[in-house]
């Protein structure tokens, strides 16, 4: 594995279900991929790298939920790159984004034939990358883009959400733990699942109990905005979201 493997967790809709995902990045050239690791955390993004021989070990090793909890596969230009989207593919249905060094048909070609979701060409800068795989995922889910409880309108694409039809702008940990609870609000969550939707499975350098702080600057905006608190917490149990008139379970 390459440099600090921290992961981006976002909610995408598998089997009618929400879960928590990750961005992953596999090339073996480590300046390229600390190039990109490093864009997208000036995005607010986090990803895990991989040279290709560690990602084919960890591929095949790893259980199919946390296999499930990838949002995407990012492609370097290396030697197999055909071959291992195939891999991908047989046992994953999340995108994925080849980027190629330079111009050439037929090797584009060869990609989306092994399974590419799509073929960018470098440089390409790390907002339109989740801008595609935003876009790759609403059209395999065109239907899940927002939740509503109450007056609270959440979208799963990235936007903030709305209290009345007015938006509330919210910083992105924050948002990302909104749609989180929103996503899973049939059930409670724990602090660790929170955690692992907004932080990433593999991330070692951030302290769970800051999810305790996002929390209650959420639930403060929530309150102003709502007029009541949204997010119901008991103890040993977790969190969960629910109406102004609902009975938390």
């Amino acid at each position: 594995m390459i440099g600090n493997t921290k992961t981006l967790c976002l909610d995408v809709n598998t089997n009618g279900k929400k879960i928590a995902i990750m961005i992953i990045l596999v090339d073996d050239r480590i300046d390229v991929t600390a190039a990109y690791r490093a864009s997208f955390g000036r995005e607010g993004v986090s990803a895990a790298s991989f040279t290709p021989s560690d990602f084919d070990n960890w591929f095949h090793s790893t259980s199919g939920p946390d296999l499930a909890a990838v949002e995407a596969f990012i492609l370097g230009d290396f030697d197999r790159r055909e071959t291992l989207t195939r891999v991908i593919k047989t046992r994953s249905e999340a995108p994925a984004i080849a980027l190629n060094d330079s111009t050439g048909l037929e090797s584009t070609l060869k990609l989306f034939a092994a399974g590419a979701d799509d073929v960018v060409r470098k440089p390409v800068h790390a907002r339109e990358i989740i801008a595609r795989i935003s876009a790759i995922r609403r059209r395999a889910a065109p239907g899940a883009k927002s939740a509503t409880v109450g007056d609270l309108r959440v979208f799963s694409d990235g936007r903030d959400p709305e209290v009345g039809g007015s938006v509330l702008t919210l910083p992105r940990r924050e948002r990302r733990i909104l749609e989180y609870l929103i996503a899973n609000r049939s059930r409670r969550v724990s602090r660790n699942q929170i955690f692992n939707a907004v932080y990433g499975l593999f991330d070692e350098e951030v302290e769970e109990s800051v999810v305790e702080s996002h929390i209650s600057k959420l639930r403060k905006k929530l309150r102003t905005a709502l007029g009541y608190d949204p997010i119901d917490t008991k103890r040993y149990l977790g969190y969960q979201i629910v109406s102004s008139t609902s009975n938390a379970a």
